[in-house]
């Protein structure tokens, strides 16, 4: 068994732990779109200066939003039912998420925004079209009623069943 000396575990005290996050947001919607990108470079600025590495991100579309919310920018609550939806991903010690959340917080241009941790891979799921009566067609079969149901022959059966477990 190797024992550490004190000056070994304090080096791994010291490593740093990169994580990687994804920061979502919702951009007030008074912003005009020439603005949202410059925004959004901001973004992206702050968290390089907290010494975090862009992976990926997708451009904010505005959306309607599911109920209003409410922000307080210069002491006046504004009420919103729109905004711009966006996201992106980074590296960044785990040590410094914390104060990147406060600083994104005083933000005024920002209503709401949610930092979690993730992956690096693209996670996106792809768009698939089911039709309306798609599950109702795949569950429910006709039956021809001239056929009657033939009878099981359990000895077969567990032949079938010897045959598989063997291989």
């Amino acid at each position: 068994m190797k024992l550490m000396s004190d000056i070994e575990i304090e080096v791994e005290d010291n490593k740093t732990d990169k994580r990687v996050y994804e920061l979502g947001y919702l951009l007030v919607p008074t912003l005009t779109p020439e603005e949202v990108p410059s925004i959004i470079d901001n973004l992206k600025e702050l968290v390089s200066s907290f010494e975090g590495e862009h992976i990926s991100d997708d451009m904010p579309k505005m959306i309607n939003l599911a109920y209003p919310m409410i922000k307080v920018i210069s002491n006046v609550r504004s009420k919103f039912d729109t905004g711009y939806f966006g996201w992106f991903k980074f590296f960044m010690d785990s040590e410094k998420i914390l104060e990147l959340k406060k600083k994104v917080d005083l933000d005024p241009n920002i209503i709401r925004f949610l930092i979690l941790k993730t992956v690096q891979e693209n996670t996106l799921a792809s768009k698939r079209f089911v039709g309306r009566d798609s599950a109702y067609r795949k569950t429910t079969h006709k039956k021809d009623n001239n056929q009657e149901a033939e009878p099981i022959n359990k000895e077969e059966v567990d032949r079938e069943i010897e045959a598989m477990v063997a291989v």
